[in-house]
């Protein structure tokens, strides 16, 4: 069997209550290494700065081996993350590139998978970059069969090749046979271009493999503590045939060069023992390189292999895969809209192809989505935590839930930013980012029953009854004035995300009254800054306009709105909050009517169960006659 029983033996212990993601025995190994030794800064010539420098050359080396990398053909530089791996290659290229290319410039090719710290080298470039689209563009472009636009066959321009090894959005490990096919095309243009693999994700459950020197990247980056939780330190592998490039790089800092001069003249020599003494700017993080070393020897005594850790990670995805694929609301509709490779006719089976994560949105019956930013807020009271948004994954985001470049426009206008939750999270119907559950080696089978257990419990609906976390609460401010009247706004408790579908709520407003004028959707004016989703013209009473969130809205008439004025509304104050059922005592059959031939009572029932069922945040008033 696949499923690592082992961890759950130690996992208590190891990681006590889940608070964290780095084991108790790394934090107590590296506590007794700080409180055995004094270590100081490695460019320094005393005994404890001697001990720092020994200590980091050997972890070196025990890391290279780790990621299945012979220091004879590969060289390893400490990075702050990732990102810095990669901005150290990009600035390499650069200057490389102002130095020698008639162009001033490299050209640059990434995947639309890449993380945002790979898409970030294109502004480096001046213009000379593309996106690849797919795995058959980048196939073709390999093989010969097209030409990209500016980077002719025969362009002998320094390039850049990169994509990530995983997709830090759906988990998808993208091919790694492309390096060996770039390296041995015999185009000019491909000769040029330098491979660039982002491992961050990948390395994290699976084991790098650089054995074969040839068909390994020139330049990988990745970052520790997603490995081991712990440190946070990252670091960039470079094939020791193409380092030269790095050595164009024109910033220094302390520690890379071994002469300078600053009066009367400008010139220095940068150190060139080794690859990474001319790149580790400043001091190193020893202290951070001495816990690497620590949380290598216990991953090794908790785990054994990553081989083993790869194994145990794709039977817990695929166990998550399946519980999340079967959930049905009443109706029969998935409650789960997973995201994964088309091409790919059984996902989560094979771990070449896919690592441990899974990203995905929830949806309600009628097919509508819930925000994810609740979706997180609601795990996040239960102890779950799972990560959601754009996920700094911008090509994926467009590409699988289908949204185009205006769609980020409109939703920038709407107020939309990244990482903020401000109930513009779904524009126009469509989401703008989605929900991510990761699985590490330390997870365990019940942390995957109990998230099915909290999406089933939370927001699978069974026939007529909504799931409601709690009874909306809904208050009234008077929130501005203008020459064509004023706005009612009602906010929902911030702890009522889900509102109810409406195929399951009479609320008595789709039944036609015989002099009921259509409202036009151009008469609204609404509270808050404008929106981007629209409604169309309706025949009832009130209308909804919805972006498929919290954010909803009511068009009252000017009828109604001086009617529940009456009713206590201040125009120049807090207003009372409306009960769940107002009764009025002109609910006799003797009582006047409206024009629309309604009584009162009649008429409050109505506008009070809009609001209670469909969770509002706006009441506006039209400004044309009905």
């Amino acid at each position: 069997m696949a499923y690592n029983h082992l961890v759950e033996t130690f996992r208590e212990d190891e990681y006590p209550m889940m608070k964290a993601i780095y084991a108790k025995s790394l934090i107590e190994k590296f506590s007794t290494t700080m409180m055995a030794n004094l270590y100081g800064n490695p460019h320094s010539a005393s005994a404890p700065a001697k001990l720092s420098g020994n200590a980091v050359d050997s972890i070196r080396e025990k890391t290279l081996r780790f990621l299945g990398a012979d220091p004879e053909h590969f060289d390893l530089v400490f990075t702050a993350n990732a990102t810095a791996a990669v901005k150290l290659v990009a600035e390499s290229f650069r200057d490389l590139a102002i130095e020698s290319s008639t162009s001033q410039s490299f050209w640059y090719g990434y995947h639309k998978d890449a993380h945002t710290s790979l898409v970030g080298v294109r502004e480096h470039t001046n213009g000379q970059h593309h996106c690849f689209t797919s795995d058959q563009e980048v196939e073709d472009w390999l093989d010969g069969q097209i030409q990209l636009p500016g980077r002719p066959d025969q362009d002998d321009t320094p390039g850049i090749f990169a994509f990530p090894g995983q997709s830090n959005m759906t988990g998808r490990r993208l091919p790694l046979s492309w390096i060996r096919k770039l390296r041995k095309s015999n185009l000019t243009s491909h000769q040029n271009t330098y491979s660039l693999l982002d491992a961050a994700a990948l390395a994290t459950t699976t084991q790098l493999d650089f054995t074969d020197a040839d068909a390994a990247p020139d330049f990988t980056v990745l970052s520790f503590y997603k490995i081991f939780g712990f440190p946070d330190l990252g670091a960039l592998i470079v094939r020791r045939k193409s380092a030269h490039i790095l050595t164009w790089r024109k910033y220094f800092g302390g520690g890379t060069v071994s002469s300078l001069t600053v009066l009367h003249e400008a010139s220095y020599r940068r150190k060139d023992a080794t690859i990474h003494d001319g790149l580790e700017d400043g001091t190193l993080p020893f202290h951070s390189i001495l816990a690497l070393g620590c949380a290598i020897d216990v991953h090794y005594d908790l785990y054994g292999s990553m081989s083993r850790i790869s194994k145990h990670t794709l039977y817990l995805t695929q166990r998550l895969y399946a519980g999340l694929s079967k959930l049905r609301h009443f109706n029969d509709q998935p409650v789960c809209e997973i995201y994964y490779d088309a091409t790919d006719t059984s996902p989560y089976t094979d771990s070449t192809t896919q690592g441990a994560t899974i990203a995905f949105n929830i949806l309600r019956p009628d097919g509508s989505y819930v925000s994810y930013t609740r979706v997180e807020q609601l795990a996040n009271q239960k102890d779950i935590y799972v990560r959601a948004g754009g996920l700094c994954n911008p090509g994926g985001i467009a590409s699988y839930l289908k949204v185009a470049p205006w769609h980020f426009k409109r939703a920038w206008s709407a107020g939309h930013r990244c990482s903020e939750s401000d109930n513009t999270e779904i524009i126009n119907g469509k989401p703008t980012g989605v929900v991510r559950a990761s699985l590490g080696a330390m997870s365990i089978i019940s942390d995957v029953d109990a998230f099915l257990a909290f999406i089933l419990e939370t927001f699978v609906e069974e026939v007529g009854t909504p799931k409601l976390v709690s009874k909306p609460v809904l208050t009234h401010t008077r929130n501005q004035k203008s020459n064509n009247g004023s706005v009612v706004v009602a906010k929902p408790r911030a702890d009522w995300p889900i509102r109810s579908p409406l195929p399951l709520i009479d609320t008595q407003l789709n039944k036609p009254k015989p002099r009921h004028r259509q409202l036009q959707r151009q008469n609204v004016m609404e509270a808050e800054r404008p929106r981007t989703s629209h409604s169309t013209t309706c025949h009832s009473l009130a209308q909804h306009i919805s972006t498929g969130s919290t954010d909803s809205a009511i068009v009252i008439s000017p009828a109604d709105l001086r009617f529940l004025e009456d009713l206590g509304m201040s125009r120049r104050g807090a207003v009372e909050a409306w009960a769940e059922k107002r009764e009025l005592e002109q609910n006799s059959e003797g009582s006047p009517t409206d024009k629309q031939g309604r009584r009162p009572a009649e008429r409050a029932r109505t506008l009070t169960k809009a609001i209670s069922f469909w969770g509002l945040n706006k009441v506006g008033r039209v400004k044309s006659r009905v």
